[in-house]
C-alpha cells in the first residue's frame, strides 16, 4: 500500500466536496452541509485564503482530506493551526492513515512555527476520541465552544447597540 499525504491543489476541489458530503452524512448532518465545488475551490484556494486542504492518496486513490485554518494565540503570541475536518472515505479507514495524514499536519505546524494544532470531535464519536488519545492529543474538557450561526447569527448581528453611522 502505498501512502501519499500532500497540499492540496484547486483540481482537488471536486473530490473534497465529495468527501465533505460524505462526511454530512456520517455526522448525521447531512442538511448542514452549504457548499459547492466553486465555494470549495474559492475558499481553499482563492486569494486571501486563510486556509490549508491536505490529500491522502492511497495507491494514487484519494482517500481522505483535511482542512486547516490559521488562528492566533494572543497568549502564545503566534499563530496556530484549526484542523476543520479530516475526513476518510470507508474503505480506506483502520488503516493507520489517519495517523499519517495528522502527523503530516503537524509537521506543516512546526514547519510554519505553530504553537499548537487544535481540533473537535463530535461527543459520540468514540473510534475518533480514543484514536486521539493514542497518539497523545488531549480534550481540552476545561473548554466550551459556542457558535452563532444562520438565522441566529443574522439575528443577533442586526440586534446590536452599535449602529454604523
Amino acid at each position: 500500500m502505498k501512502v501519499t499525504i500532500r497540499q492540496a491543489v484547486p483540481e482537488d476541489a471536486d473530490a473534497i466536496y465529495t468527501m465533505i458530503s460524505e462526511l454530512s452524512v456520517y455526522e448525521h448532518a447531512r442538511q448542514d452541509a452549504a457548499t459547492s465545488v466553486a465555494s470549495i475551490r474559492d475558499a481553499l484556494f482563492g486569494p486571501g485564503s486563510n486556509n490549508d486542504a491536505f490529500i491522502c492518496e492511497i495507491d494514487e486513490a484519494i482517500a481522505g482530506y483535511a482542512v486547516t485554518s490559521s488562528s492566533y494565540s494572543t497568549w502564545l503570541d503566534r499563530r496556530g493551526l484549526s484542523m476543520e475536518d479530516m475526513y476518510f472515505t470507508p474503505p480506506y479507514r483502520d488503516r493507520d492513515v489517519g495517523q499519517a495524514m495528522l502527523h503530516y499536519i503537524a509537521q506543516h505546524a512546526v514547519k510554519c512555527r505553530c504553537s499548537r494544532l487544535e481540533w473537535g470531535t463530535l461527543s459520540w464519536n468514540q473510534t475518533a476520541r480514543a484514536f486521539y488519545l493514542s497518539i497523545g492529543a488531549l480534550p481540552l474538557d476545561e473548554w466550551v465552544r459556542y457558535r452563532l450561526d444562520g438565522a441566529t447569527l443574522l439575528r443577533f448581528a442586526e440586534s446590536g447597540l452599535l449602529k454604523n453611522a
